[in-house]
C-alpha cells in the first residue's frame, strides 16, 4: 500500500519503469497483471471527455495533424486509445520512456518526423510537466485544466499560453482560430 505521495514520487518513467523499479525480480509478472486490472477499469471509465469528440473532429476536418505525446506506457496507451475510441484521430503515438519523463525529446522526435518547425505546432497537456516540455521544446504551451484531478495552480505558474477551465471554452477557442 502507497500514499499519494509515494506513489506521485514514482512518475516520471513509464508504468514500465515504475514497475522495473519497484519489482525488479518481477516487474514483467507485475505489470501484465496490472495492464489487465488496468483494462477491466478502464472499460467504464475511459469515455473522453464531452465534447474532446468534437475537437478533435474540428482538427482533422480542418487538415491539422495530431499526435500523442504521453507519459503513459505503449500498454496502458494502447487500453485507453481502445476504450476511448480516440485512436484514429492520431496519425503519430509517442509513449513514455522506461528511463524517465521525456516529453521534449518525444515533441520534437514528431516535429521531426512532420519537419514541422516548432513555431507551427502547439502541445495540449493537464500537467505542469506538459507546459515546462512545450516551453523547452518551443512549441506553444496551451493547459487543459477540466479534470477534477487538474492541478491548475501548478499548472498556471508554468504560464501556459492559453488554459481551458472547460472543454467548450477550447472549442469557442479552436471555433476562432482554427481556419
Amino acid at each position: 500500500v502507497y500514499t499519494d505521495k509515494e506513489l506521485s514520487s514514482l512518475f516520471g518513467p513509464s508504468e514500465e519503469g515504475i514497475f522495473q523499479k519497484l519489482f525488479p525480480d518481477s516487474w514483467k509478472e507485475a505489470l501484465q497483471y496490472y495492464l489487465k486490472e488496468y483494462d477491466l477499469l478502464h472499460q467504464q471509465y475511459a469515455k473522453p471527455f464531452p465534447g474532446i469528440v468534437k475537437a478533435l473532429t474540428l482538427l482533422q476536418e480542418r487538415q491539422m495533424r495530431l499526435a500523442l505525446v504521453s507519459g503513459k506506457g505503449p500498454g496502458s496507451m494502447e487500453i485507453s486509445l481502445k476504450h476511448s475510441g480516440l485512436k484514429p484521430f492520431f496519425k503519430v503515438i509517442v509513449t513514455g520512456s522506461e528511463q524517465g519523463a521525456s516529453k521534449p525529446k518525444h515533441i520534437k522526435q514528431v516535429l521531426d518526423l512532420w519537419n514541422f518547425s516548432p513555431t507551427e505546432v502547439a502541445y495540449v497537456g493537464d500537467i505542469a510537466y506538459d507546459v515546462q516540455a512545450a516551453n523547452e521544446v518551443g512549441v506553444l504551451p496551451i493547459s487543459a485544466l477540466w479534470a477534477e484531478t487538474a492541478q491548475a495552480q501548478k499548472v498556471l505558474a508554468m504560464n501556459p499560453a492559453f488554459a481551458f477551465k472547460t472543454v467548450e471554452a477550447l472549442n469557442e477557442w479552436l471555433l476562432k482560430i482554427v481556419k
